[in-house]
Protein backbone atom coordinates (compact mmCIF):
# COMPACT_ATOMS: atom_id res chain seq x y z
CA UNK A 1 0.00 0.00 0.00
CA UNK A 2 2.86 2.55 0.91
CA UNK A 3 3.79 2.04 -2.59
CA UNK A 4 1.00 3.22 -4.02
CA UNK A 5 1.64 6.70 -2.07
CA UNK A 6 5.54 6.90 -3.15
CA UNK A 7 5.03 6.08 -6.70
CA UNK A 8 2.88 9.48 -6.56
CA UNK A 9 5.39 11.20 -4.32
CA UNK A 10 8.88 10.11 -6.03
CA UNK A 11 6.77 12.02 -9.19
CA UNK A 12 6.51 15.62 -6.88
CA UNK A 13 9.70 14.76 -5.43
CA UNK A 14 11.99 14.00 -7.91
CA UNK A 15 10.31 17.39 -9.99
CA UNK A 16 10.86 19.91 -7.25
CA UNK A 17 14.45 18.70 -6.68
CA UNK A 18 15.37 18.88 -9.98
CA UNK A 19 14.04 22.10 -10.36
CA UNK A 20 16.99 22.85 -7.56
CA UNK A 21 19.63 20.87 -9.29
CA UNK A 22 19.52 17.74 -7.11
CA UNK A 23 19.60 14.94 -9.69
CA UNK A 24 19.44 11.77 -7.46
CA UNK A 25 16.29 12.25 -4.90
CA UNK A 26 17.58 10.81 -1.92
CA UNK A 27 16.15 7.57 0.38
CA UNK A 28 13.45 8.25 2.36
CA UNK A 29 11.74 6.76 4.64
CA UNK A 30 7.56 6.64 4.28
CA UNK A 31 6.52 4.88 7.36
CA UNK A 32 3.59 4.92 10.33
CA UNK A 33 4.19 7.73 12.81
CA UNK A 34 4.02 6.76 16.53
CA UNK A 35 0.27 6.79 17.35
CA UNK A 36 0.73 10.24 19.84
CA UNK A 37 1.37 12.23 16.39
CA UNK A 38 -1.24 11.42 13.99
CA UNK A 39 -1.25 10.44 11.02
CA UNK A 40 -1.42 7.29 8.74
CA UNK A 41 2.42 8.09 7.43
CA UNK A 42 5.17 10.20 7.94
CA UNK A 43 7.54 11.46 5.23
CA UNK A 44 10.71 12.22 5.77
CA UNK A 45 12.06 13.81 2.53
CA UNK A 46 12.49 17.59 4.05
CA UNK A 47 15.04 16.40 6.24
CA UNK A 48 16.94 14.84 4.12
CA UNK A 49 16.53 17.22 0.98
CA UNK A 50 17.54 20.36 3.52
CA UNK A 51 20.96 18.90 3.75
CA UNK A 52 21.85 18.79 0.24
CA UNK A 53 20.65 22.69 0.01
CA UNK A 54 21.38 23.86 3.18
CA UNK A 55 18.23 25.27 3.73
CA UNK A 56 15.31 25.03 6.97
CA UNK A 57 13.46 21.91 6.29
CA UNK A 58 10.24 23.12 7.56
CA UNK A 59 10.47 25.85 4.64
CA UNK A 60 11.07 22.93 2.20
CA UNK A 61 8.23 20.84 4.06
CA UNK A 62 5.87 23.91 3.01
CA UNK A 63 6.86 24.21 -0.10
CA UNK A 64 6.12 20.35 -0.80
CA UNK A 65 3.19 20.02 0.98
CA UNK A 66 0.74 21.76 -1.50
CA UNK A 67 2.24 19.67 -4.39
CA UNK A 68 1.33 16.63 -1.76
CA UNK A 69 -2.05 17.69 -1.60
CA UNK A 70 -2.86 18.67 -5.22
CA UNK A 71 -1.58 15.01 -5.96
CA UNK A 72 -3.31 12.93 -3.15
CA UNK A 73 -6.68 15.00 -3.52
CA UNK A 74 -8.69 11.97 -4.06
CA UNK A 75 -6.70 9.99 -0.93
CA UNK A 76 -5.37 11.92 1.63
CA UNK A 77 -6.58 14.95 3.74
CA UNK A 78 -4.69 18.04 3.87
CA UNK A 79 -0.77 16.97 4.84
CA UNK A 80 0.75 18.07 8.50
CA UNK A 81 3.84 19.36 8.86
CA UNK A 82 5.59 17.88 12.36
CA UNK A 83 8.38 18.52 14.13
CA UNK A 84 11.34 19.66 12.34
CA UNK A 85 10.24 18.91 9.15
CA UNK A 86 8.22 15.49 8.85
CA UNK A 87 5.52 15.81 6.65
CA UNK A 88 1.94 13.53 7.76
CA UNK A 89 -0.13 12.35 5.52
CA UNK A 90 -3.91 11.14 7.12
CA UNK A 91 -6.25 8.95 4.58
CA UNK A 92 -9.69 10.25 3.92
CA UNK A 93 -12.25 7.72 4.89
CA UNK A 94 -13.42 6.92 1.56
CA UNK A 95 -10.07 5.35 1.32
CA UNK A 96 -9.99 3.63 4.08
CA UNK A 97 -13.86 2.41 3.50
CA UNK A 98 -12.10 1.27 -0.20
CA UNK A 99 -9.43 -0.70 1.47
CA UNK A 100 -12.02 -2.85 3.88
CA UNK A 101 -14.15 -3.04 0.27
CA UNK A 102 -10.75 -4.48 -1.03
CA UNK A 103 -9.54 -7.01 2.17
CA UNK A 104 -13.16 -8.11 1.42
CA UNK A 105 -13.07 -8.81 -2.72
CA UNK A 106 -9.73 -10.69 -2.22
CA UNK A 107 -10.25 -12.78 0.66
CA UNK A 108 -7.59 -15.68 0.97
CA UNK A 109 -5.41 -13.58 -2.12
CA UNK A 110 -5.44 -10.13 0.17
CA UNK A 111 -1.91 -9.09 0.38
CA UNK A 112 -1.10 -11.71 -2.32
CA UNK A 113 1.37 -9.66 -4.54
CA UNK A 114 4.21 -10.35 -7.68
CA UNK A 115 6.63 -8.44 -6.46
CA UNK A 116 9.08 -11.26 -6.84
CA UNK A 117 8.26 -11.57 -10.80
CA UNK A 118 8.82 -15.35 -10.68
CA UNK A 119 12.07 -14.82 -9.38
CA UNK A 120 14.20 -18.44 -8.52
CA UNK A 121 15.25 -17.96 -4.58
CA UNK A 122 16.22 -21.10 -2.56
CA UNK A 123 16.11 -21.30 1.17
CA UNK A 124 18.20 -23.78 2.75
CA UNK A 125 17.19 -24.61 6.56
CA UNK A 126 17.37 -26.65 9.69
CA UNK A 127 19.86 -29.22 7.63
CA UNK A 128 20.90 -30.66 10.95
CA UNK A 129 23.00 -33.10 10.87
CA UNK A 130 21.63 -36.89 11.21
CA UNK A 131 23.50 -37.89 14.07
CA UNK A 132 20.42 -37.02 16.69
CA UNK A 133 16.74 -35.70 17.20
CA UNK A 134 16.11 -32.05 16.38
CA UNK A 135 16.41 -30.05 19.21
CA UNK A 136 14.83 -26.43 19.88
CA UNK A 137 17.31 -24.43 18.31
CA UNK A 138 16.83 -26.58 15.18
CA UNK A 139 13.18 -25.91 15.54
CA UNK A 140 13.88 -22.03 15.83
CA UNK A 141 15.47 -22.05 12.22
CA UNK A 142 13.00 -24.51 11.13
CA UNK A 143 9.71 -22.00 11.91
CA UNK A 144 11.58 -18.98 10.32
CA UNK A 145 13.31 -20.90 7.39
CA UNK A 146 9.59 -21.99 6.49
CA UNK A 147 7.40 -19.02 7.03
CA UNK A 148 9.97 -17.02 4.97
CA UNK A 149 9.23 -19.59 2.12
CA UNK A 150 5.37 -19.10 2.41
CA UNK A 151 6.02 -15.13 2.24
CA UNK A 152 8.45 -15.33 -0.38
CA UNK A 153 5.67 -17.44 -2.25
CA UNK A 154 3.21 -15.46 -1.73
CA UNK A 155 4.99 -12.55 -2.54
CA UNK A 156 5.15 -13.68 -6.37
CA UNK A 157 8.39 -15.53 -5.76
CA UNK A 158 9.73 -18.95 -6.82
CA UNK A 159 10.49 -19.82 -3.63
CA UNK A 160 11.94 -23.33 -2.88
CA UNK A 161 12.78 -25.14 0.40
CA UNK A 162 16.06 -27.26 0.90
CA UNK A 163 17.43 -29.44 3.53
CA UNK A 164 21.35 -30.44 3.07
CA UNK A 165 22.24 -33.55 4.79
CA UNK A 166 25.46 -34.02 6.22
CA UNK A 167 25.98 -37.62 5.41
CA UNK A 168 29.45 -38.20 5.14
CA UNK A 169 32.56 -37.30 7.43
CA UNK A 170 34.27 -38.11 10.68
CA UNK A 171 30.91 -37.82 12.10
CA UNK A 172 29.43 -40.38 9.91
CA UNK A 173 31.97 -43.06 11.08
CA UNK A 174 31.60 -41.53 14.87
CA UNK A 175 27.80 -42.49 14.47
CA UNK A 176 28.18 -46.35 13.29
CA UNK A 177 31.17 -46.76 16.13
CA UNK A 178 28.51 -45.35 18.72
CA UNK A 179 25.58 -47.79 17.40
CA UNK A 180 28.08 -51.18 17.07
CA UNK A 181 29.30 -50.06 20.79
CA UNK A 182 25.65 -50.07 22.35
CA UNK A 183 24.41 -52.99 19.85
CA UNK A 184 27.40 -55.41 21.54
CA UNK A 185 26.41 -53.93 25.10
CA UNK A 186 23.16 -55.21 24.04
CA UNK A 187 24.05 -58.45 23.37
CA UNK A 188 26.39 -58.77 26.61
CA UNK A 189 29.21 -58.82 24.64
CA UNK A 190 32.39 -56.55 25.18
CA UNK A 191 32.87 -52.90 23.93
CA UNK A 192 34.43 -49.92 23.77
CA UNK A 193 32.51 -46.83 23.64
CA UNK A 194 34.28 -43.95 21.22
CA UNK A 195 35.61 -41.09 23.45
CA UNK A 196 33.17 -38.56 21.10
CA UNK A 197 30.51 -41.04 20.27
CA UNK A 198 26.57 -40.10 20.49
CA UNK A 199 25.85 -40.93 23.92
CA UNK A 200 22.11 -40.22 23.93
CA UNK A 201 19.54 -42.15 24.39
CA UNK A 202 18.36 -42.84 21.05
CA UNK A 203 21.69 -44.34 20.18
CA UNK A 204 20.28 -47.52 22.21
CA UNK A 205 17.21 -47.11 20.57
CA UNK A 206 18.73 -47.61 17.56
CA UNK A 207 21.11 -50.31 18.34
CA UNK A 208 18.10 -52.30 19.51
CA UNK A 209 15.86 -52.02 16.47
CA UNK A 210 19.32 -53.23 14.30
CA UNK A 211 19.55 -55.79 17.06
CA UNK A 212 15.95 -57.15 16.66
CA UNK A 213 15.82 -56.77 12.76
CA UNK A 214 18.92 -59.42 13.07
CA UNK A 215 20.63 -56.47 10.14
CA UNK A 216 24.54 -57.86 9.47
CA UNK A 217 26.83 -56.14 11.72
CA UNK A 218 29.25 -54.10 9.38
CA UNK A 219 30.42 -50.31 9.80
CA UNK A 220 28.39 -49.28 6.67
CA UNK A 221 25.56 -51.54 7.77
CA UNK A 222 25.72 -49.62 11.64
CA UNK A 223 25.49 -46.21 9.48
CA UNK A 224 23.49 -46.59 7.02
CA UNK A 225 20.48 -47.99 9.63
CA UNK A 226 21.15 -45.37 11.87
CA UNK A 227 21.36 -42.48 8.94
CA UNK A 228 17.57 -43.72 8.18
CA UNK A 229 16.57 -43.90 11.72
CA UNK A 230 17.68 -40.94 12.72
CA UNK A 231 16.41 -38.99 9.65
CA UNK A 232 12.87 -41.09 9.74
CA UNK A 233 12.45 -39.25 13.28
CA UNK A 234 13.43 -35.42 12.31
CA UNK A 235 10.79 -36.37 9.25
CA UNK A 236 8.27 -36.97 11.39
CA UNK A 237 9.06 -34.20 14.01
CA UNK A 238 9.28 -31.88 10.78
CA UNK A 239 5.82 -33.01 9.61
CA UNK A 240 4.39 -32.39 12.99
CA UNK A 241 5.65 -28.76 12.72
CA UNK A 242 4.08 -28.33 9.77
CA UNK A 243 7.58 -28.32 7.60
CA UNK A 244 8.31 -29.19 4.03
CA UNK A 245 10.84 -29.64 1.79
CA UNK A 246 10.94 -29.57 -1.85
CA UNK A 247 14.48 -31.41 -2.36
CA UNK A 248 16.84 -33.48 0.52
CA UNK A 249 20.27 -32.62 -1.24
CA UNK A 250 22.74 -35.41 0.26
CA UNK A 251 26.71 -34.27 1.04
CA UNK A 252 27.38 -38.00 -0.73
CA UNK A 253 26.34 -36.32 -4.00
CA UNK A 254 28.60 -33.79 -3.81
CA UNK A 255 31.53 -35.70 -2.07
CA UNK A 256 31.33 -39.72 -3.12
CA UNK A 257 29.74 -39.92 -6.33
CA UNK A 258 31.98 -39.60 -9.75
CA UNK A 259 29.05 -37.58 -11.69
CA UNK A 260 31.32 -34.40 -12.70
CA UNK A 261 34.12 -33.83 -15.24
CA UNK A 262 32.48 -36.78 -17.51
CA UNK A 263 32.23 -39.29 -14.67
CA UNK A 264 36.31 -38.93 -13.57
CA UNK A 265 35.80 -37.05 -10.48
CA UNK A 266 33.22 -35.90 -7.82
CA UNK A 267 31.78 -32.66 -7.51
CA UNK A 268 33.82 -31.62 -4.30
CA UNK A 269 37.07 -32.49 -6.49
CA UNK A 270 36.31 -30.42 -9.62
CA UNK A 271 35.27 -27.69 -7.80
CA UNK A 272 38.93 -27.59 -6.19
CA UNK A 273 40.26 -28.26 -9.23
CA UNK A 274 38.78 -25.10 -11.17
CA UNK A 275 39.47 -22.81 -8.20
CA UNK A 276 42.83 -24.16 -8.62
CA UNK A 277 42.91 -23.70 -12.48
CA UNK A 278 41.47 -20.79 -11.49
CA UNK A 279 44.13 -19.12 -9.39
CA UNK A 280 41.63 -18.97 -6.55
CA UNK A 281 43.23 -21.36 -4.58
CA UNK A 282 46.99 -22.60 -4.56
CA UNK A 283 48.66 -25.40 -3.12
CA UNK A 284 51.22 -24.84 0.14
CA UNK A 285 52.27 -27.32 3.12
CA UNK A 286 51.01 -30.36 0.99
CA UNK A 287 47.81 -29.22 1.23
CA UNK A 288 45.15 -27.21 -1.01
CA UNK A 289 43.79 -23.50 0.44
CA UNK A 290 41.65 -21.16 -0.70
CA UNK A 291 42.27 -17.74 -1.44
CA UNK A 292 39.31 -16.34 0.65
CA UNK A 293 41.08 -13.28 1.96
CA UNK A 294 41.24 -11.82 -1.54
CA UNK A 295 37.55 -11.31 -1.01
CA UNK A 296 36.94 -10.00 2.56
CA UNK A 297 37.69 -13.26 4.78
CA UNK A 298 39.99 -12.38 7.49
CA UNK A 299 42.48 -15.50 6.25
CA UNK A 300 43.09 -18.26 3.29
CA UNK A 301 41.18 -21.66 4.41
CA UNK A 302 41.91 -25.06 3.92
CA UNK A 303 40.39 -26.84 0.89
CA UNK A 304 42.37 -30.29 1.30
CA UNK A 305 44.14 -31.20 3.94
CA UNK A 306 47.86 -32.53 3.71
CA UNK A 307 46.19 -36.24 4.07
CA UNK A 308 43.97 -35.98 1.16
CA UNK A 309 40.95 -35.01 2.79
CA UNK A 310 38.70 -32.65 2.08
CA UNK A 311 37.53 -30.12 4.50
CA UNK A 312 33.90 -29.51 4.92
CA UNK A 313 34.28 -25.59 3.08
CA UNK A 314 35.07 -27.81 0.10
CA UNK A 315 31.81 -29.37 0.28
CA UNK A 316 30.02 -26.63 0.81
CA UNK A 317 31.59 -24.33 -2.07
CA UNK A 318 30.30 -27.37 -4.37
CA UNK A 319 27.41 -27.55 -2.90
CA UNK A 320 26.68 -23.65 -3.46
CA UNK A 321 28.12 -23.94 -6.96
CA UNK A 322 25.30 -26.72 -7.34
CA UNK A 323 22.82 -24.33 -6.25
CA UNK A 324 23.83 -21.74 -8.72
CA UNK A 325 23.93 -23.58 -11.44
CA UNK A 326 20.65 -24.82 -10.89
CA UNK A 327 19.16 -21.08 -11.72
CA UNK A 328 18.39 -19.50 -8.46
CA UNK A 329 19.08 -16.25 -8.22
CA UNK A 330 19.02 -15.67 -4.41
CA UNK A 331 20.44 -17.93 -2.21
CA UNK A 332 19.11 -17.92 1.64
CA UNK A 333 20.81 -19.51 4.29
CA UNK A 334 20.02 -19.90 7.91
CA UNK A 335 22.09 -20.76 9.96
CA UNK A 336 23.11 -20.87 14.00
CA UNK A 337 24.72 -17.60 15.08
CA UNK A 338 27.77 -19.68 16.05
CA UNK A 339 28.75 -20.03 12.51
CA UNK A 340 28.78 -16.33 12.31
CA UNK A 341 32.88 -16.77 11.80
CA UNK A 342 31.61 -18.96 8.19
CA UNK A 343 29.39 -15.97 6.37
CA UNK A 344 32.42 -14.27 4.79
CA UNK A 345 33.89 -17.19 3.77
CA UNK A 346 30.91 -18.65 2.06
CA UNK A 347 30.37 -15.12 0.61
CA UNK A 348 33.89 -15.17 -1.10
CA UNK A 349 33.68 -18.63 -2.39
CA UNK A 350 30.46 -17.26 -4.60
CA UNK A 351 32.19 -13.98 -5.22
CA UNK A 352 34.78 -16.80 -6.59
CA UNK A 353 32.20 -18.88 -8.49
CA UNK A 354 31.85 -15.91 -10.72
CA UNK A 355 28.70 -14.19 -8.68
CA UNK A 356 28.15 -11.42 -6.74
CA UNK A 357 28.35 -12.74 -3.02
CA UNK A 358 25.24 -10.39 -2.51
CA UNK A 359 23.37 -13.39 -3.88
CA UNK A 360 24.06 -15.66 -1.15
CA UNK A 361 22.18 -14.37 1.98
CA UNK A 362 23.07 -15.38 5.50
CA UNK A 363 20.44 -15.32 8.34
CA UNK A 364 21.75 -16.08 11.48
CA UNK A 365 19.21 -16.87 14.19
CA UNK A 366 20.55 -16.51 18.15
CA UNK A 367 19.81 -19.19 20.58
CA UNK A 368 16.55 -20.22 22.19
CA UNK A 369 16.12 -21.00 25.93
CA UNK A 370 12.91 -22.33 27.47
CA UNK A 371 11.77 -21.05 31.05
CA UNK A 372 9.41 -23.19 33.49
CA UNK A 373 7.72 -21.89 36.57
CA UNK A 374 10.12 -18.37 36.17
CA UNK A 375 13.03 -20.19 36.23
CA UNK A 376 15.53 -21.72 33.36
CA UNK A 377 15.39 -25.12 32.31
CA UNK A 378 18.33 -27.09 31.70
CA UNK A 379 19.05 -27.53 28.31
CA UNK A 380 21.25 -30.51 28.46
CA UNK A 381 22.00 -33.42 30.75
CA UNK A 382 25.11 -35.01 32.07
CA UNK A 383 25.15 -37.87 28.64
CA UNK A 384 25.22 -34.81 26.48
CA UNK A 385 21.15 -34.94 25.52
CA UNK A 386 19.37 -31.56 24.20
CA UNK A 387 16.00 -30.59 24.68
CA UNK A 388 14.34 -32.17 22.06
CA UNK A 389 12.14 -29.89 19.61
CA UNK A 390 9.86 -33.26 19.87
CA UNK A 391 9.49 -32.70 23.90
CA UNK A 392 8.64 -28.76 23.32
CA UNK A 393 5.86 -29.92 20.87
CA UNK A 394 4.21 -32.55 22.44
CA UNK A 395 4.04 -29.94 25.79
CA UNK A 396 2.74 -26.68 24.60
CA UNK A 397 1.55 -27.60 20.96
CA UNK A 398 2.59 -26.75 17.36
CA UNK A 399 0.80 -23.61 17.40
CA UNK A 400 2.43 -22.21 20.27
CA UNK A 401 5.90 -23.57 19.37
CA UNK A 402 6.17 -22.16 16.06
CA UNK A 403 4.61 -18.53 17.05
CA UNK A 404 6.84 -17.68 19.76
CA UNK A 405 9.77 -18.72 17.76
CA UNK A 406 8.76 -15.98 15.70
CA UNK A 407 8.18 -13.18 18.59
CA UNK A 408 11.90 -11.62 17.66
CA UNK A 409 13.63 -11.12 14.99
CA UNK A 410 16.31 -13.95 14.56
CA UNK A 411 19.76 -12.22 15.51
CA UNK A 412 18.04 -11.34 19.23
CA UNK A 413 18.03 -14.35 21.71
CA UNK A 414 14.51 -15.95 22.15
CA UNK A 415 13.29 -16.62 25.87
CA UNK A 416 10.80 -19.52 26.00
CA UNK A 417 8.11 -19.37 28.74
CA UNK A 418 6.56 -23.42 28.42
CA UNK A 419 3.83 -22.35 31.20
CA UNK A 420 2.90 -18.24 29.19
CA UNK A 421 2.53 -20.43 25.65
CA UNK A 422 0.10 -23.30 27.53
CA UNK A 423 -1.86 -20.58 28.98
CA UNK A 424 -5.48 -20.35 27.36
CA UNK A 425 -5.75 -16.44 28.26
CA UNK A 426 -5.16 -13.31 26.17
CA UNK A 427 -1.60 -13.59 27.87
CA UNK A 428 -0.55 -16.37 25.63
CA UNK A 429 0.06 -13.96 22.44
CA UNK A 430 -1.29 -16.96 20.14
CA UNK A 431 -3.97 -17.69 21.84
CA UNK A 432 -4.70 -13.99 21.97
CA UNK A 433 -4.69 -13.83 18.77
CA UNK A 434 -6.78 -17.21 17.42
CA UNK A 435 -9.05 -15.55 19.66
CA UNK A 436 -9.56 -12.64 17.63
CA UNK A 437 -10.73 -15.53 14.85
CA UNK A 438 -12.62 -17.78 16.98
CA UNK A 439 -14.37 -15.12 18.34
CA UNK A 440 -15.98 -13.32 15.05
CA UNK A 441 -17.35 -16.82 14.13
CA UNK A 442 -19.05 -16.94 17.12
CA UNK A 443 -20.50 -13.43 16.19
CA UNK A 444 -21.79 -14.78 12.67
CA UNK A 445 -23.32 -17.61 14.65
CA UNK A 446 -24.78 -15.33 16.76
CA UNK A 447 -26.28 -13.37 13.93
CA UNK A 448 -27.96 -15.51 11.87
CA UNK A 449 -26.74 -13.77 8.41
CA UNK A 450 -23.88 -16.22 6.75
CA UNK A 451 -20.47 -15.89 6.73
CA UNK A 452 -20.44 -16.60 2.96
CA UNK A 453 -21.98 -13.72 2.76
CA UNK A 454 -21.07 -11.74 -0.19
CA UNK A 455 -20.01 -8.26 2.34
CA UNK A 456 -18.56 -6.55 -0.65
CA UNK A 457 -21.57 -5.61 -2.17
CA UNK A 458 -24.91 -4.05 -0.66
CA UNK A 459 -22.92 -2.80 2.26
CA UNK A 460 -22.78 1.03 3.18
CA UNK A 461 -19.24 1.11 5.00
CA UNK A 462 -19.72 4.87 5.68
CA UNK A 463 -21.81 4.13 9.02
CA UNK A 464 -18.90 3.01 10.32
CA UNK A 465 -17.61 6.04 11.82
CA UNK A 466 -16.41 5.06 15.37
CA UNK A 467 -12.52 5.49 15.98
CA UNK A 468 -12.03 2.08 16.47
CA UNK A 469 -13.47 1.01 13.89
CA UNK A 470 -11.75 3.32 11.52
CA UNK A 471 -8.60 2.20 13.60
CA UNK A 472 -9.03 -1.18 12.93
CA UNK A 473 -9.11 -0.77 9.07
CA UNK A 474 -6.55 1.35 9.08
CA UNK A 475 -4.58 -2.01 10.98
CA UNK A 476 -5.92 -4.09 8.25
CA UNK A 477 -4.99 -2.37 5.11
CA UNK A 478 -1.30 -2.23 6.07
CA UNK A 479 -1.26 -6.50 5.91
CA UNK A 480 0.66 -6.25 2.90
CA UNK A 481 3.26 -3.56 3.61
CA UNK A 482 3.79 -6.00 6.56
CA UNK A 483 4.76 -8.79 4.95
CA UNK A 484 6.61 -6.22 2.39
CA UNK A 485 9.34 -5.47 5.64
CA UNK A 486 8.60 -9.07 6.18
CA UNK A 487 11.28 -9.85 3.47
CA UNK A 488 13.37 -6.66 3.41
CA UNK A 489 14.31 -7.59 6.68
CA UNK A 490 14.59 -11.83 6.51
CA UNK A 491 12.21 -11.80 9.91
CA UNK A 492 8.73 -13.07 10.28
CA UNK A 493 8.89 -11.70 14.12
CA UNK A 494 7.02 -8.28 12.20
CA UNK A 495 4.17 -10.14 11.17
CA UNK A 496 3.83 -11.59 14.68
CA UNK A 497 4.04 -8.45 16.11
CA UNK A 498 1.46 -7.27 13.34
CA UNK A 499 -0.97 -9.78 14.43
CA UNK A 500 -0.72 -9.01 18.10
CA UNK A 501 -1.79 -5.32 17.53
CA UNK A 502 -4.64 -6.48 15.05
CA UNK A 503 -5.90 -8.03 17.67
CA UNK A 504 -5.44 -5.24 20.36
CA UNK A 505 -7.53 -3.12 18.07
CA UNK A 506 -9.53 -5.64 17.25
CA UNK A 507 -10.66 -6.36 21.25
CA UNK A 508 -10.80 -2.37 21.28
CA UNK A 509 -13.78 -2.40 18.64
CA UNK A 510 -15.20 -5.42 20.28
CA UNK A 511 -15.91 -3.59 23.65
CA UNK A 512 -16.91 -0.33 22.23
CA UNK A 513 -19.00 -0.99 19.58
CA UNK A 514 -21.47 -3.72 20.02
CA UNK A 515 -21.90 -5.86 16.20
CA UNK A 516 -25.18 -6.97 16.81
CA UNK A 517 -27.95 -4.23 17.31
CA UNK A 518 -31.53 -3.33 15.81
CA UNK A 519 -29.81 -1.48 13.38
CA UNK A 520 -29.49 -3.99 10.21
CA UNK A 521 -27.12 -1.39 8.21
CA UNK A 522 -24.60 -0.92 10.86
CA UNK A 523 -25.37 -4.96 11.78
CA UNK A 524 -24.20 -5.34 8.24
CA UNK A 525 -21.15 -2.87 8.09
CA UNK A 526 -19.60 -4.22 11.33
CA UNK A 527 -20.30 -7.81 10.68
CA UNK A 528 -18.38 -7.04 7.40
CA UNK A 529 -16.15 -5.27 9.30
CA UNK A 530 -15.16 -8.30 11.67
CA UNK A 531 -14.99 -10.96 8.72
CA UNK A 532 -12.00 -8.97 7.02
CA UNK A 533 -10.50 -9.37 10.43
CA UNK A 534 -10.71 -12.99 9.84
CA UNK A 535 -9.48 -12.79 6.21
CA UNK A 536 -6.08 -10.93 7.81
CA UNK A 537 -5.49 -13.02 10.68
CA UNK A 538 -6.37 -16.28 8.87
CA UNK A 539 -3.60 -15.05 6.17
CA UNK A 540 -1.45 -14.14 8.42
CA UNK A 541 -1.56 -17.20 10.71
CA UNK A 542 -0.97 -19.30 7.42
CA UNK A 543 1.90 -17.89 6.43
CA UNK A 544 3.44 -18.52 9.74
CA UNK A 545 2.47 -21.79 9.89
CA UNK A 546 -0.36 -21.79 12.77
CA UNK A 547 -3.75 -22.75 12.65
CA UNK A 548 -6.80 -19.81 12.83
CA UNK A 549 -9.28 -22.05 14.66
CA UNK A 550 -12.98 -21.39 14.32
CA UNK A 551 -14.12 -22.54 18.00
CA UNK A 552 -11.97 -22.43 20.87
Amino acid sequence: MKNQFRKSLDGIFSKWASARGIEALPQYSLEQPPKNIGGDLACNIAMLLSKQLKANPRKIAEELVPLIDKELSGLTQPSRIAGAGFINLTFLDSFVYDGLKNILEKKDSFGRADAGLGEKVLIEFVSANPTGPLHIGHGRGAAIGDSLSRIYSFMGYDAKREYYLNDVGNQMRMLASSVEARYLEQKGENFTFPEDGYKGEYIRDIAKSFLEKRLEPSEDNFRKFAVSEIMNGINSDLSAFRVSFDSWFSEATIALDKNADGGKNTQVESVCEWLKDGGFAYEQDGALWFASSRYGDDKDRVLKRSDGRFTYLASDIAYHKNKLERGYSKLIDLWGADHHGYVARMKAAVQALGSSPDKLVVILYQLVSLVRDGKPVAMSTRSGEFVTLKEVLDEVGTDACRFFFMLRAPDSQLEFDLDLAKKQSSENPVFYVQYVHARSHSIFAQSGISFEENFARGTDFEVLTAPEELELIRKMIFFPDILELCLKSLSPHHLTAYLMELADSYHAFYEKCRVITEDKKLVRARLALIKAVTVVIENGLGLLGVSAPRKM
